[in-house]
């Protein structure tokens, strides 16, 4: 498959503290029909970015992709961490139709919501 001079890119703001979410564990799966294929494994930054872009620049191809974060263990964390969280991994599912474009898949996330939308 041809790759696109695009890349991928996320965020993760904790809407309840108004702050970055930093040190969330973040997996990349790239799909095809029933497979799943993990790409990438990442941690969040003090920014509640990565290092680098998730798909690096020339990597990126079109097709469906997941980004799953691992949410619960960051609002858990020391003070309760023998609690079930009512949201534990946060699965985003979506299409790169573009490859040549940049996409940014940020995550909005309380102990108990959570929202994306395509970024810039």
């Amino acid at each position: 498959m041809a790759h696109g001079k695009g890349y991928l890119t996320t965020h993760i703001l904790d809407t309840a503290k108004g702050c970055p979410a930093q040190g969330v564990r973040i997996e990349l799966y790239k799909l095809r029909g029933e497979e799943r294929q993990l790409m990438k494994t990442v941690v969040s930054d003090d920014d509640g970015r990565t290092d680098e872009p998730i798909i690096a620049k020339g990597s990126l191809e079109v097709g469906v992709y997941e980004l799953q974060f691992a949410i619960g263990p960051y609002f858990n964390g020391a003070a309760n961490p023998h609690s079930v969280p009512f949201i534990d991994i946060v699965p985003i599912r979506f299409g790169i139709g573009d490859a040549d474009q940049h996409y940014h898949v940020p995550l909005l996330a309380s102990p108990f919501s959570y929202s994306t939308y395509r970024g810039s």
